[in-house]
């Protein structure tokens, strides 16, 4: 990624976007590996801070992420989830998800939409999820080229039927054009 001109910056910002997808060990490794070659490169770390919320705000700034990317939708999903489940569905989802994760900066919302929709493409099993990003990236100004791009470019990583799956996902959300 350095190597064609991507940032240490954006290249932190694309590991920061994994955590609420595949979980904190995991990005920790990935961090970790890469400060090790930013380290054998010379880069500075830590690299400068992108975060934009407070503990008192990341919820308020999550949910009005989440409304810019999904529009209604949001407030008709936090009307419809049942008490037992608020807390992941609205509270972590807003504040961690998307208050402290797409609020930051160095990488735009449609940028962080498109990340989105390639992590949880490459988990499997996730495509009600793919199917919500799909919108999301389509909001957000995505093309379905676009996402076709992006499976074609994962498919020697992810395999043939996780790429089909989500294919399968931007077929049933986007029309062609």
């Amino acid at each position: 990624a350095l190597r064609v001109g991507v940032s240490p910056l954006e290249i932190k910002e694309t590991l920061y976007q994994c955590a609420p997808y595949i979980g904190f060990p995991k990005t920790e490794s990935a961090v970790c590996l890469v400060n090790e070659v930013f380290t054998e490169k010379g880069i500075d770390l830590p690299v400068k801070s992108q975060a934009t919320v407070t503990e008192d705000s990341r919820f308020k700034d999550g949910v009005a992420v989440q409304k810019a990317i999904f529009g209604d939708a949001i407030d008709k999903m936090h009307a419809s989830v049942p008490a037992n489940q608020k807390d992941i569905m609205v509270n972590y989802l807003s504040a961690f998800c998307f208050g402290d994760i797409y609020t930051r900066n160095e990488l735009d919302l449609k940028t962080r939409e498109l990340l989105t929709f390639s992590i949880i493409s490459a988990l499997g099993g996730c495509e009600a999820q793919v199917k919500a990003h799909v919108q999301g990236n389509a909001n957000m100004g995505n093309s379905k080229q676009n996402l076709i791009d992006a499976l074609a470019q994962m498919l020697p990583y992810i395999g043939f039927p996780r790429t089909l799956n989500a294919l399968g996902c931007v077929n049933a959300v986007m029309q062609e054009s």
